[in-house]
């Protein structure tokens, strides 16, 4: 974002966090490069003196990298709110140099609306590329522990969750930012507040739609019924009058000869899962809760500075 095509408010808030802007794009391109390097070395296969085909190294390197990638893209979203909230906010009304602004024919909505912009213009550009990044190694490893479609940190980190969760994270930043008025501490409010809401979607976003159910008849393993790509919710046994039961009611002794514990009378297998195809809709619906919340939060924080300050 160049500072020399704005004006007013906008050209401050650049001019002010220059370093910030610019390290940005820099830290992109590094991780770009890095993803691009490490899915190269592991698409070219290795072969042992069977001429077997074997994992090379680079796709184990490629593989811990989504790994410690997944864990940090999670905290991205918190990041982006931390520093709206404190930088950009709080410490300007702490120091009370946003009074500067307002001697500049700049209205009190319209030096924190230049914050905002600013943030959410970056926020959403660098989450945007960020997925985009992601989703370039992760293609490769998508099939394995812990990356699957519906891991934790995988399925926030390779959709436009990630984007609109850093706009909750702005304009979470923006409310906290005038209502605390003290940079560590907003900065630290505001990360909490963030990871909550993520904690909160995270337990709700597979009740978002009905999962589908595949039953066999008894003995067998229910973990047996998922397809490859399912994502798993519950697994278990079946009586004959509907009750379920634990996967582990019947011991595995019996379970293999057919047999089970006398008290109950067990039928068939079942399992509860998400398919592969529910990947798309379940981000498009939390991105939509996330997007209201915050709509919702910016015109509360736009409502507070237009209240104090007329």
């Amino acid at each position: 974002m160049s500072a020399l095509t704005l004006k007013g408010p906008y050209w401050v808030t650049v001019r002010q966090h220059r370093r910030v802007l610019w390290a940005v794009p820099a830290l992109l391109a590094v991780g770009l490069v890095v993803m691009v390097a490490l899915s190269v070395w592991s698409a070219y296969p290795t072969y042992d003196e069977m001429h077997r085909p074997v994992m090379t190294p680079g796709y184990d390197l490629l593989r811990g990298f989504m790994q410690s990638a997944t864990k940090s893209l999670v905290f991205f979203p918190a990041l982006v709110g931390a520093f709206v909230a404190g930088p950009l906010v709080a410490r300007e009304l702490e120091s009370g140099t946003w009074r500067l602004a307002l001697t500049q024919s700049t209205t009190a909505k319209g030096w924190l609306g230049a914050k905002v912009a600013v943030a959410a213009t970056v926020a959403v550009l660098a989450s945007l590329a960020l997925v985009g990044i992601y989703r370039l190694g992760w293609l490769r490893v998508s099939d394995t522990y812990g990356l699957r479609w519906g891991d934790l940190g995988a399925y926030e980190s390779s959709g436009t969750v990630l984007v609109a969760y850093c706009l909750l994270g702005v304009a979470l930043g923006a409310l906290i930012g005038q209502l605390v008025r003290r940079t560590l501490v907003a900065m630290a409010v505001t990360g909490v507040l963030t990871g909550l809401v993520l904690l909160i979607l995270r337990a709700l976003r597979w009740s978002f739609l009905s999962v589908e159910t595949v039953t066999r008849s008894f003995p067998g393993d229910p973990e047996s019924l998922l397809p490859p790509s399912a994502l798993r919710m519950d697994a278990g046994l079946l009586t004959t009058t509907g009750e379920r039961l634990s996967q582990y009611f019947c011991i595995p002794q019996a379970r293999a000869t057919g047999a089970c514990r006398p008290d109950a009378d067990v039928a068939s297998l079942y399992a509860d899962f998400h398919p592969a195809s529910h990947y798309w809709p379940t981000q498009l619906i939390e991105t939509s809760i996330l997007l209201a919340a915050a709509a919702a939060v910016l015109c509360a924080a736009f409502r507070l500075v237009h209240k104090r300050h007329p």
